[in-house]
């Protein structure tokens, strides 16, 4: 079993920078994938980016490509999501999320993940 505890979500105003952060629980992160995933009202969960088990394997949605960036830290079972020039439109909950694989493979669909974090709110004002 594997705890996801997410943090570092807020009010930003457009063009600022959030940083997430996300801890894993119990000593086999570096065999996990990571990714974030995104909900605002009323739409679906999508990804946002996912990096593979070592963290040669990166995935950003195109949406975000050149504004955030998503790195790990496997000494300390932490994932971060840098998020810059933001946008009104990245106004969502972000949830932090585990796949148990060391594939170099980065998988985008959301059923592809184990573990979840319960959500951190990100809102962006214009």
């Amino acid at each position: 079993q594997v705890q996801l505890t997410e943090s570092g979500g807020g009010l930003v105003q457009a063009g600022g920078s959030l940083r997430l952060s996300c801890a894993a629980s119990g000593r086999t992160f570096s065999s996990f994938a990571m990714a974030w995933f995104r909900q605002a009202p009323g739409k679906e969960r999508e990804i946002v980016a996912a990096r593979n088990y070592n963290g040669y394997s990166t995935y950003y949605a195109d949406s975000v490509k050149g504004r955030f960036t998503i790195s790990r830290d496997n000494a300390k079972s932490t994932v971060y999501l840098q998020m810059n020039s933001l946008k009104p439109e990245d106004t969502a909950v972000y949830y932090c999320a585990a796949r148990r694989t060391t594939s170099s493979f980065v998988a985008t669909m959301r059923e592809a993940y184990d573990y979840w974090g319960q959500g951190t709110q990100v809102t962006v004002s214009s």
